[in-house]
């Protein structure tokens, strides 16, 4: 069965949005970077919510791939994944250090962007 189109345009900010939540989400479950969002004196995240957020973030990771299948097929689709990824990661790294409460707020609305344009007709 093969998957509908979607325009490249709207499966790249998707994928990118995707791969963004997910790496916030994956930065998160570690003790630094949770320290530098909700601040110094916070106790880190306990056990469950670390194996939360590392498994959503994986998830997040994986959906990125759905858009860029329907924007471009398998072929170039998964080339097209792989830079998601990076610039997923690095809008989020960049954001991270000057701004760290604001980029990882930025992770729900960039999910909810990203699964919006998936549920769009072709």
């Amino acid at each position: 069965m093969a998957l509908s189109s979607m325009p490249p345009t709207l499966a790249a900010l998707a994928s990118v949005a995707f791969c963004y939540a997910g790496m916030a989400s994956l930065s998160l479950a570690m003790d630094r970077h949770h320290g530098q969002v909700r601040g110094r004196n916070a106790a880190p995240p306990a056990a469950p919510a670390r194996w939360l957020l590392r498994s959503c973030g994986w998830l997040l990771l994986a959906l990125a791939a759905l858009p860029c299948l329907r924007g471009w097929g398998a072929s170039i689709g998964a080339v097209v994944w792989a830079g998601s990824v990076s610039a997923g990661a690095l809008a989020f790294v960049l954001l991270l250090a000057y701004f760290p409460r604001t980029a990882a707020a930025l992770a729900l609305p960039a999910t909810a962007f990203a699964a919006a344009s998936l549920a769009l007709p072709p």
